[in-house]
């Protein structure tokens, strides 16, 4: 019997008009925004698939949230809800809220390290490394070697690889490491999932070594959902379920709400040592605001709380990476290569093997992203040498084996017609692949560069 289709479990209640532009008019505004995507108007993007960071669709009741917003500067309703909430769905005990996950990864930083510490983690991500780097730590990669190819099946390639950790302790000693970050979920290896057995490994090693469990937790829903679909004894569990038994094994969690909790902004550090927190309070005052608002308003807040409830909704995510699975196997069908396998929130283009003509050095995937929106108006994301930046001590490009273009899907927010549109669109790019020119500089920002970086096209001998 063939499989049944399936529809996402909502009903479109309000719509937003998108402008239509022609290809000279995307060419105009791709050259003005320096061929990064970053730098493009929103209202000259037809389908937005930048990221999926605050772009989400809220709900009639977070919206009914908003609401009911108490905007006291000590003390608001609003964040006792939301306090009781994270410790009901993901267990951590004390709640400090950010303006979104980097304010909470400088706080971190800031009370964890020191200066010559190491902090390994599966895989980086851009603003943990740089505010790591900024207190003075060196990032060390963990992950397994499946996650750095592209074309690897391994379902769960966001595992820590334990011989990769053990020879760091044996290289600088456990009292170099304060802690180890783990991103469930990893960004940057395709949204790749880490199973509970490895986490479970993973505290063992922590205690054994006294070092702390900090989970990068921005995308726990989606791994929760790769765990109840692939590993064993989690089938009957529900994503609930899952998500809290993965919070349970951590010290520290940073999230960045504005994903899998589904609100524009917000965010939190949060954890079960009373004096570490105490801590975070007093920094939080000095770089976010005081310890019952951080950096939020009190209705986005109360958002944040119903939303983390909906989050852990089986229907609402089986729909969610349903739609970005959908989307994966509309591009393999038409022999478009991917990161594989298909991740949580995003499809991931190996621009490498799409322009097989460009060296790495002219950002192939920076330029795949910027020929996408002259094609069609889709706007993506370049994730391969720009997004790497530059070795500290060198000051050399780093060249990072996997060199992406990341269509980014939003929640709630397209239907699966944008997603067939999406896919005809990377088609025909490719298939008119060796007219993609290769970029260079001709302006770099010192930090996080990808950005605000603007770039030129060069042209052949």
């Amino acid at each position: 019997m063939q499989k049944r289709s399936w529809a996402e479990p909502y009903k479109i209640k309000m719509v937003e008009l998108l402008k239509m532009t022609s290809p000279e008019d995307r060419r105009k505004a791709i050259l003005a925004a320096g061929l990064n995507t970053f730098l493009l108007r929103s209202e000259d993007v037809y389908i937005d698939l930048l990221t999926d960071s605050g772009v989400g669709a809220m709900s009639d009741r977070q919206w009914s949230g908003i609401m009911m917003g108490d905007e006291a500067y000590a003390g608001s309703r609003n964040f006792y809800h939301m306090r009781d909430t994270i410790e009901a769905y993901y267990s951590y005990k004390y709640t400090v809220p950010t303006h979104q996950g980097r304010g909470a990864e400088h706080i971190l930083s800031k009370m964890l390290i020191k200066a010559g510490d190491y902090i390994p983690g599966n895989m980086y991500f851009t603003t943990t490394r740089l505010h790591q780097e900024l207190a003075g730590a060196t990032f060390v990669d963990v992950i397994v070697d499946a996650a750095h190819d592209p074309d690897n099946t391994m379902p769960f390639k966001g595992n820590v690889d334990f011989d990769k950790l053990n020879a760091l302790v044996d290289d600088v000693g456990a009292e170099k490491i304060p802690y180890i970050c783990i991103a469930t979920c990893v960004n940057m290896a395709g949204g790749q999932p880490i199973s509970l057995r490895n986490l479970k490994e993973l505290r063992v090693w922590c205690d054994k070594h006294d070092i702390r469990f900090v989970h990068d937790m921005t995308r726990v829903a989606e791994n929760a959902y790769f765990i109840q679909k692939q590993e064993i004894g989690y089938a009957d569990k529900s994503i609930q379920e899952i998500v809290y038994e993965i919070c349970q094994l951590s010290d520290i969690a940073t999230q960045s709400s504005k994903k899998d909790a589904m609100v524009n902004i917000g965010g939190f550090l949060a954890m079960n040592d009373a004096v570490l927190y105490e801590e975070a309070c007093a920094l939080v005052v000095v770089y976010e605001g005081l310890h019952t608002y951080g950096g939020m308003a009190g209705r986005d807040m109360e958002a944040l709380a119903i939303g983390i409830v909906e989050s852990v909704q089986d229907d609402h995510i089986h729909a969610r990476v349903g739609q970005v699975e959908y989307l994966g196997q509309r591009l393999m069908d038409h022999n478009v290569p991917i990161v594989q396998p298909v991740g949580g929130h995003a499809v991931f283009l190996n621009a490498r093997k799409i322009l097989p003509h460009l060296r790495q050095e002219h950002f192939p995937a920076q330029a795949l992203s910027a020929a996408l929106y002259q094609e069609s108006g889709i706007r993506s994301m370049e994730r391969g040498v720009v997004s790497a930046g530059r070795d500290k001590d060198t000051g050399e490009n780093y060249m990072p084996r996997l060199e992406l273009v990341r269509l980014t899907i939003p929640r709630r927010v397209y239907t699966q017609a944008h997603m067939d549109v999406t896919a005809e669109s990377v088609v025909d790019v490719m298939h008119k692949a060796d007219q993609v020119k290769g970029l260079r500089f001709t302006y770099e920002p010192e930090l996080l560069r990808f950005f605000q970086a603007r770039f030129e096209e060069i042209n052949p001998a």
